[in-house]
């Protein structure tokens, strides 16, 4: 049998819709297996996110060069502290995550309405960079203890002035009275009143 002029034996083949898309699957798969082994050892996956187990620790990752905040940021969580600062801070003083515990800051990262003002939610996975950063530097409740939603009520913000007396009603600006870097998130600097106090 005799082939048209022109026209070669072999026949070709156009890429099949479903051999790209198999393609691209497998080219995504391995590049997820590639990232995630990249990751730091300890790195919890999303599935856990705000959950309540502390798998990660400080003591993990080699510090940061110290910041205003009390304790230094290891790199691992310096993202999330970035996202914090730049979704929390453009409305309000920052405050340092040992200020209330591990539930409270679940709640505020869960909860649209922010002490009766409406904000939009951080999208992941831009929220699990934060809750790991919050999670890590804030502290759990004790058994049988509810969950303080306002400043005033933390017993935690006591825990860290334990020689100063505190007024019974501390808002979010009443930080900057004493700490004049409290906006710029720098709780190591005092009002010349407080430089020497015990």
């Amino acid at each position: 049998m005799a082939q048209p002029p022109g026209k070669s034996r072999r026949r070709l083949r156009r890429p099949s819709i479903v051999g790209l898309i198999l393609l691209l699957a497998l080219w995504s798969i391995i590049l997820g297996i590639g990232l995630a082994q990249a990751a730091e050892p300890g790195q919890r996956s999303a599935t856990s996110q705000l959950g309540g187990d502390r798998n990660l620790t400080v003591a993990q990752a080699t510090p940061s060069v110290p910041t205003g905040t009390v304790d230094v940021v290891p790199q691992q969580y310096q993202l999330g502290q970035e996202l914090y600062l730049e979704n929390c801070a453009t409305c309000h003083i920052p405050l340092p995550p040992q200020v209330f515990p591990t539930e409270t800051w679940r709640d505020v990262l869960r909860d649209t309405q922010h002490y009766g003002v409406q904000v939009p939610l951080i999208m992941d996975p831009g929220r699990i960079l934060v809750w790991n950063y919050l999670r890590t530097f804030s502290r759990p409740l004790l058994p049988d203890e509810e969950a303080p939603a306002l400043l005033w009520q933390s017993r935690y913000l006591k825990a860290l002035h334990p020689k100063i007396e505190l007024p019974s009603r501390i808002d979010i600006n009443s930080c900057a009275s004493c700490h004049p870097g409290a906006r710029q998130f720098d709780y190591r600097s005092l009002t010349p009143e407080w430089q020497d106090a015990p």
